[in-house]
């Protein structure tokens, strides 16, 4: 589900043209030439793509990447496969958004969908959909039967919402693919860009988002979340997995099936959350982790590590609850 429905792609690039660009710390004027056609993740590029690496935490999946070309720094180009071209360079993410601004130049700013027109202009298109009152439509939307769109809310162009929806009111929708049975309340956000930028010589560089937000079937999204699309890959959340009120889920988060998340809970980005966690109130999560199946986080937790399958953490950093009970006895 890697296809870039939502955006712009320019291409495809040379791989000389990139290598003139990202300004690699090695000379690559012996290496054929051949056409890059995109940028994708280490799991999804094949071999007409080009990928990055920056941390020996992916080695696992680096290992296994078709990519034809891979962004990364020369200690780490041991992760890679053979047949993969290393392309060192002294900054690997500052390489990456300078590639992802030449094939998506206006990923990096969401504009605002100059072609929404009032639902009521639009509502012979959708004859099993109802919508509230100053509902506004992007082109080449989806809606399925029996949906109801609440009033003020916008879905932007090219979102695909299937049969069985509900959006509340005041939500928006851009970059998007939701499922059957979805119910999204007021004041909901999705598919925004994430927080992403590199700050280089005092100045803040905007990351280009190319990704989009997957809501699989019987996901529930509470009010005023905020739902970011993905940088490269894609923010997913699994079925039946239900989100409270004032939720935070940043870029590349891929939460499990049949998950419960209260109140102010903040993931931060490529978080991995598995199938049947419960997240108390308040709790925050680092980025890049990887939190097991069957995991309950106490509220007001801050988890800075990974955590393993049926474990149950509580406290700042997060540690075994057993362990957390022990503390508060001795206080």
């Amino acid at each position: 589900m890697s296809s870039r429905q939502f955006f712009e792609k320019l291409g495809p690039y040379t791989l000389k043209e990139i290598i003139k660009t990202i300004k690699c710390t090695e000379d690559y004027s012996h290496v054929k030439d051949f056409k890059i056609h995109g940028v994708e993740s280490l799991v999804n590029a094949n071999e007409s793509d080009m990928t990055f690496l920056n941390s020996s935490r992916y080695k696992d999946i680096s290992l296994k990447t078709k990519a034809a070309a891979c962004i990364t720094s020369s200690n780490l180009s041991k992760y890679l496969p053979n047949q993969c071209i290393k392309l060192d360079v002294k900054n690997v993410l500052l390489a990456v958004n300078q590639v992802s601004k030449m094939f998506y130049p206006k990923a990096d700013i969401d504009y605002p969908d100059i072609y929404l027109v009032n639902s009521d202009e639009i509502k012979k298109k959708y004859p099993k959909v109802n919508f509230g009152k100053n509902t506004l439509i992007g082109k080449n939307v989806q809606i399925g039967n029996d949906s109801y769109v609440g009033s003020n809310s916008i879905i932007e162009s090219n979102v695909k919402i299937s049969n069985n929806c509900t959006i509340g009111s005041f939500v928006v929708i851009k970059n998007s693919i939701i499922g059957e049975n979805v119910n999204i309340k007021d004041g909901a956000k999705i598919g925004l860009k994430g927080f992403g930028f590199i700050p280089i010589k005092q100045k803040n560089l905007r990351t280009p988002q190319i990704g989009k937000v997957i809501l699989n079937d019987g996901v529930e999204i509470g009010s005023n979340c905020t739902i970011n699309r993905g940088s490269i890959s894609d923010t997913v959340i699994g079925k039946n997995t239900f989100l409270d009120d004032h939720i935070h889920i940043a870029h590349n988060v891929r939460v499990g099936e049949n998950c419960i998340m209260a109140a102010q809970v903040g993931i931060s980005g490529s978080t991995i959350i598995g199938d049947n966690t419960v997240i108390g109130g308040q709790a925050g999560i680092s980025g890049h982790l990887i939190i097991g199946n069957n995991v309950k986080i106490g509220g007001a937790s801050g988890v800075t590590t990974d955590i393993s399958d049926n474990s149950q953490v509580m406290g700042y950093p997060a540690v075994p609850l057993r362990d957390f009970v022990k503390m508060r006895r001795k206080k």
